[in-house]
């Protein structure tokens, strides 16, 4: 289990659990803390270096390979928000981006950022069910969509498209449907002035980190860029990345893990993000090869091809110098076979959660100025953050080596789950 606090300066809420200084046991990272642009909304921090790279590649998007500029990232990101305030989506509006990996959906979501409102990031290959749970639980107003997903938004519990919401497809749109051009050919100009309270909402993740069914996580302004910046922030960070970099974004952008560690870091650090919709070998290892990606960001499953496919012995992957692994447990036997086909990589594994804003923990080989690591390890918390360990029946928090549940705090952490009221505590 976890338990989440959400700042550092929580107070203590319950006085029998506080332990004797002699036996509390807080961990922290061993870099140290740093000062977070978090007042700032998650949109501006991600471009608040946009001067010094918008000619650089942002996007590359797959097998095609177009490339889209920081500055044309930007540009378009900007004419979506107009797009969607001219549609009538206002300041803490939910929308729905049921879209595979591309860059209309990463436009989509910095737009939605832009105008104060919130992205509700949904899996395409959900049932028609599974869409509406969540479409009618986060209340959204609007859904960005792929034509081909469109039968399954159609007349769902008496809920009409078209009349009762609207849907904008990013191709040729079916009956009742607008195109995309209607948001990507508004004037950058039109989008609105919106103060935006670090406190706001903008993404809300549907998540099952928790029991019972997938509840929606809701994430701030705040939340984002404290997460963003304890990786990439600072003159030593924790996952260090230059505007040489290109980072492979095969996992998707509906999950946390690469919505964060992968594309807000990104374009925090001004890397170059390589967009695969789908994950096929042949098609991976090509794409590596001509873009020189040089951090990976994956999963066991991935892990396994790299290391296993006879496929591999016929690419050059030597550019790539750092392998992230998360969202499951890698082997230490696994992390070696990848080790012995990429000697030149550092290879890591980082632990989070979509509630814990989401990254608890990361390997420090990845840093600036690498700490030695221990294969099979999930890494040491990340800085400006507080973990604990506690035994569940006493409270009392334990040293290394023992187990228990872990409880995280720091700015990072979600504001809650929508529609539900949490009490913290941390001590």
């Amino acid at each position: 289990m976890i338990t989440l606090a959400p700042s550092l300066d929580t107070p203590k809420t319950d006085q029998n659990q506080v332990s004797d200084p002699q036996t509390s046991h807080v961990f922290k990272s061993k870099l140290p803390d740093i000062p977070i642009s978090n007042h700032l909304p998650l949109h501006s921090y991600c471009f608040q270096n946009l001067s010094q790279f918008a000619h650089r590649p942002c996007l590359i998007v797959g097998p095609a390979s177009k490339t889209f500029t920081y500055a044309d990232t930007h540009l378009i990101s900007s004419k979506i928000a107009a797009g969607l305030s001219n549609l009538g989506i206002l300041k803490g509006d939910v929308v729905m981006i049921l879209l595979q990996n591309s860059a209309d959906f990463v436009f989509s979501f910095l737009a939605i950022s832009m105008i104060g409102a919130v992205a509700t990031t949904a899996n395409p290959f959900y049932t028609a069910p599974e869409i509406f749970k969540q479409f009618t639980v986060s209340k959204a107003k609007l859904i960005i969509t792929q034509a081909m997903y469109v039968d399954k938004l159609r007349n769902h519990d008496g809920a009409k498209l078209g009349e009762d919401f609207k849907v904008v497809t990013v191709d040729d749109p079916p009956e009742n449907c607008l195109h995309f051009s209607v948001l990507s050919e508004a004037n950058e100009s039109d989008v609105p002035e919106v103060e935006i309270h670090p406190d706001d909402a903008v993404a809300m993740p549907f998540s099952s980190g928790t029991t019972g069914l997938p509840k929606g996580v809701i994430l701030t302004h705040k939340s984002l860029t404290t997460s963003v910046a304890q990786q990439v922030d600072g003159e030593n960070p924790n996952l260090y990345l230059t505007t040489e970099d290109v980072l492979l974004c095969v996992l998707p952008l509906f999950h946390i893990f690469s919505l964060n560690s992968v594309l807000l870091c990104a374009l925090r650090a001004g890397s170059a993000v390589l967009l695969m919709q789908k994950f096929e070998i042949g098609t991976l290892l090509e794409l590596i090869q001509r873009h020189r990606v040089s951090v990976a960001m994956v999963v066991p499953p991935l892990v396994l091809a790299l290391a296993k496919n006879p496929m591999v012995a016929d690419f050059d992957l030597s550019s790539i110098r750092l392998v992230l692994s998360g969202a499951a447990p890698l082997g230490k036997e696994l992390e070696e076979a990848l080790r012995n086909r990429m000697p030149q990589a550092v290879l890591g594994q980082g632990y989070g959660m979509t509630e814990a804003g989401p990254v608890l923990s990361m390997c420090l080989g990845f840093a600036k100025q690498p700490f030695q690591t221990k294969s099979g390890s999930c890494g040491t918390v990340v800085r400006n953050a507080e973990l604990k360990v506690v035994d569940p029946e006493t409270g009392r928090s334990l040293g290394y080596n023992q187990p228990g549940e872990i409880c995280i705090r720091g700015q990072q952490i979600m504001k809650g789950i929508y529609n539900i009221v949490f009490f913290w505590s941390f001590f």
